[in-house]
């Protein structure tokens, strides 16, 4: 970024911050305080251990600096402006999630389908914690970092005092990690009549049963139900490992009935006779990997990150941290709604070809002298891939 890029840039970041709405976290005068500055160099470093005792305070450093980045720290401190971490002495945290959406899996074919995704995954993320940990809508408070992903804030009191190690077994818990099959699958022994043996059945959690243990089950019984009344039922029970043509064959069999089918949404699996459960668990093995979260487990299982400030503006993209409800989560669209720069026209020296889409329509700019909306200058000057002028 060349020097007149970056005063350009840094004008323009500044007077956004005269008419933004900055969504001050809770009790943030206890809260550590970093910021990274837009530079002509190629080093960049965060100015961090930094405290604010009023918004207005906040508010004049934001609009005096326009930094690139502005971050807050997801602790909470007695000291939150001493220099050394030993010495701000930590006193709470709020419990932070992160979706990257360029970490998930599979492949991304642009910047919106990658942005997409992530949204996708962010509300699969949301079924845990409002349905498996009980969490409010209310109490769960999602964000748009301005670039790749979402976040979700938490700042109920039941979670301020977890330390690392809870907060990572929640990242395990919502990612599936060391879910054993063997315990969702069992054999439960069942006592016989008066001279008789007692005997083992297989057994299996009930729909409404809490836990992966009822998520599991809706899933298979979702998934077979929905796939016997497909024509390609076989051709795609028959691609997974160790079911054959007849074994394909019974399990949709099994599936049309829908008196077993009703058995096993109580949870008995001798619903299915001898059916073996190694087939079924080949099966939910999928649903596993379809059904848990991909989650940055070291930004939830550090209490003293830095985190996004809600309003500011990302500096690799020039769109706007966005705090949203659920309902406006679920609707959001990034490349339109995180959009904070005008449409008037503005000269930019393209060093090599970018496309992006952006308000609804595909940019594509090519190397040169281009004039393009503001808002899409102001992105492809933070992408790096222009300069502003056309010296």
């Amino acid at each position: 970024m060349n020097e007149s890029t970056r005063q350009y840039i840094v004008s323009a970041f500044q007077k956004y911050y005269f008419r933004a709405d900055i969504r001050l976290p809770p009790e943030f005068a206890s809260r550590e305080w970093g910021f990274i500055e837009f530079t002509s160099e190629q080093d960049t470093f965060m100015k961090r251990h930094r405290a604010f005792g009023s918004e207005g305070e906040l508010h004049d450093y934001l609009r005096g600096i326009g930094p690139a980045h502005a971050y807050y720290s997801v602790a909470y401190y007695e000291y939150p402006g001493a220099p050394k971490m030993k010495e701000k002495n930590w006193l709470k945290a709020d419990l932070i999630f992160d979706i990257d959406s360029d970490h998930l899996p599979g492949s991304i074919n642009s910047y919106a389908d990658m942005l997409e995704k992530g949204k996708k995954e962010t509300l699969k993320l949301l079924e845990f914690l409002t349905g498996d940990f009980g969490f409010r809508e209310n109490e769960v408070h999602a964000v748009f970092s301005g670039g790749r992903g979402y976040h979700f804030h938490i700042s109920d009191e039941s979670v301020l005092s977890l330390g690392s190690a809870e907060r990572r077994e929640i990242v395990d818990y919502v990612s599936s990690k060391g879910l054993d099959l063997e315990k969702i699958f069992s054999k439960k022994e069942i006592s016989g009549d008066a001279g008789t043996e007692s005997a083992k059945m297989a057994v299996f959690p009930s729909e409404d049963e809490g836990g992966w243990g009822g998520r599991i089950n809706r899933y298979l019984i979702s998934y077979i139900s929905s796939l016997a009344r497909d024509e390609d039922a076989i051709k795609i029970l028959t691609g997974f490992k160790g079911i054959g043509e007849k074994k394909a064959e019974k399990l949709i069999e099994l599936f049309q009935d829908e008196s077993r089918v009703e058995s096993m949404r109580k949870g008995k699996m001798d619903a299915l006779g001898n059916f073996k459960k190694e087939i079924l668990e080949t099966i939910v093995k999928q649903g596993i990997a379809q059904m848990a979260a991909c989650v940055d487990e070291p930004v939830t299982a550090d209490i003293k990150r830095l985190i996004r400030l809600p309003g500011s503006l990302h500096g690799k993209s020039g769109m706007k941290v966005t705090a949203l409800t659920i309902q406006e989560l679920e609707e959001f669209e990034p490349l339109n709604d995180a959009i904070v720069f005008s449409d008037k026209s503005v000269k930019i020296k393209v060093m090599k070809p970018f496309a992006v889409q952006m308000k609804g329509e595909d940019l594509m700019v090519e190397e040169g002298i281009q004039e393009v909306p503001e808002y899409a200058a102001v992105y492809l000057m933070c992408r790096g891939v222009a300069e502003y002028g056309s010296h």
